[in-house]
């Protein structure tokens, strides 16, 4: 078994190597002066199981090239097989028509990366689980509620909790992490009057002088989270915890939150941020390195997965 890593977390493939006690492949990845991709792998992989590290994260395109060929460039070295570790999986957002005309890429991309030789993939929360349907290969989707209820068992005290859905589609999630911490939950009635911008309409559940603990799969430009919070400070909530999986953080998103009720900001490595948050106090980040290393040691010995999930 080895470990390739792409281009768009380094420091999550270092991380998830040690874990596993194992160097990274030597390759080269680089671009043309006219911005082609160019990918050479400088050892010999006849014959290993491969696992690439590539989260097609900002600039997404980019990376979602270089995952691509990555994978045919092993798959043209006579690697065994070839499992796409993918922690954030972009444009994972566009799963259905919303709209007449439009595409759907989450559909797009799981071809592109089966076509493209993979064997397996490993992510971590999808923001929709029908996904795992569109590609013909097995798919692992890990999920991050475990890692977040420790650190709320360790880090928040108090026993007037409550977690909150920051819409209808997170109603699962919420539960799943409620379910953890023996709490109720409540749920954010909200509307999107336009792509990327959402309007808080109402709050169903008593947060009244409750910590409030509001989970999500991803965090974007932050509107619709700091509206939230905001909502339920409104409504007599004590504080609001927010953890979310994936923080893409587009935009002025970092000095939203920093200005935000959000009393602290949980969010994991899947997507390198460590340039972006260096000034806001109230972003913590938790490593997912060993989840994954975990998942990846588990396929490489051909044992279990799902406990992974417990």
């Amino acid at each position: 078994m080895k470990l390739l890593t792409g281009n768009s977390n380094k420091n999550l493939s270092l991380k998830i190597s040690k874990f596993l006690k194992t160097k990274l492949v030597h390759s080269s990845i680089r671009k043309f002066s006219d911005g082609e991709i160019y990918i050479e792998v400088k050892e010999n992989i006849r014959g290993n199981s491969i696992f690439i590290v590539q989260s097609v994260s900002s600039p997404a395109n980019d990376n979602l090239m270089e995952l691509l060929l990555c994978i045919d460039a092993l798959k043209r070295s006579s690697a065994k097989n070839i499992t796409a570790v993918i922690p954030y999986f972009g444009y994972a957002r566009q799963d259905r028509k919303v709209a007449p005309r439009t595409s759907i890429s989450a559909k797009l991309v799981s071809n592109l990366i089966t076509k493209a030789g993979a064997d397996r993939v490993v992510t971590v929360d999808l923001h929709a689980g029908q996904i795992q349907g569109f590609f013909d290969i097995p798919v692992d989707n890990l999920f991050a509620t475990p890692i977040f209820s420790r650190h709320i068992k360790k880090n928040i005290k108090g026993k007037n909790l409550i977690c909150v859905s920051p819409d209808v589609g997170g109603v699962e999630r919420t539960r799943a992490l409620a379910r953890k911490l023996d709490v109720g939950i409540g749920i954010i009635d909200k509307r999107r009057p336009a792509p990327g911008k959402s309007q808080v309409m109402n709050v169903i559940g008593n947060v009244k002088n409750k910590t409030c603990i509001i989970i999500d799969d991803i965090i974007d430009s932050g509107g619709t989270i700091v509206n939230a919070a905001q909502a339920l400070i409104n409504r007599g909530a004590k504080d609001v915890h927010v953890y979310i999986t994936h923080g893409v953080l587009s935009g002025e998103a970092v000095e939203k939150i920093r200005k935000s009720k959000i009393k602290n900001l949980v969010i994991t490595d899947t997507i390198d941020n460590s340039d972006k948050i260096k000034k806001a106090k109230n972003i913590e980040v938790l490593s997912i390195s060993i989840l994954l290393g975990e998942a990846i040691k588990r396929i490489s010995n051909s044992t279990s997965v799902s406990d992974l999930f417990k």
